[in-house]
């Protein structure tokens, strides 16, 4: 997703004469991409609900398959705009359910006094993650630049190395343990010691000594 919106826009406001790209100013270019944020936002509420019903660990997986879509389209199909627009509704789609579905597994996979430390890390890792990711998505967009202009092989190799990289996190993703179960059971199970610290930022509920 970091990759995708660190590039996507460049390759979008690409004068036509390099081979490839539309020409479009910051604004055409950032419109483009607003169906990925609109979708992202409604799939991510929707997320909630479907993993109630059938489980997040079967929501993330599909979210993170459904993603791989995006990333196929951008690879082979980018000659138009429309065909960046689906990627981009589909790629709203997909991080939309995995990225909510996956939040509610690192919760459910940790004791109700860790929630606050497991949400931190899930933000600090992604962020960690997203810089990775922009950071390896540049060298291959700009191997064989000619005059600064990225060549269209160094997009097109980028987006195959996302599709790639999608299909991996998908197949992690099967791989993620269902604790719902475990997490209810630990829940209703638990001594609030420190109870009144409920109304102080940071306070610990849980646990031999207050913070």
């Amino acid at each position: 997703m970091y990759a995708v919106f660190a590039f996507l826009p460049e390759f979008l406001q690409t004068a036509p004469s390099a081979g490839y790209g539309f020409g479009a100013s910051i604004t055409h270019s950032g419109l483009i991409l607003l169906p990925a944020t609109i979708t992202m936002f409604l799939f991510g509420i929707l997320s909630g609900r479907l993993s109630k019903r059938f489980g997040a660990k079967l929501v993330l997986v599909a979210g993170a398959s459904i993603s791989i879509i995006t990333f196929v389209l951008l690879t082979f199909a980018h000659s138009q705009q429309w065909e960046i627009l689906i990627a981009m509704t589909i790629e709203g789609v997909g991080f939309g359910l995995a990225f909510a579905a996956m939040s509610n597994l690192i919760v459910q996979a940790v004791p109700p006094s860790q929630t606050g430390v497991a949400s931190g890390m899930n933000a600090n890792i992604r962020t960690i993650g997203g810089a990775a990711g922009a950071a390896v998505m540049s060298s291959v967009v700009t191997a064989g630049a000619h005059n600064g202009v990225p060549k269209l092989s160094g997009y097109t190799h980028g987006f195959a190395m996302l599709t790639i990289a999608t299909i991996i996190a998908a197949i992690a993703a099967t791989f993620v343990p269902k604790t719902i179960g475990s997490r209810k059971r630990s829940a209703g199970n638990v001594e609030f010691r420190h109870a009144e610290l409920g109304m102080v930022a940071g306070g610990t509920l849980v646990g031999d000594e207050s913070e």
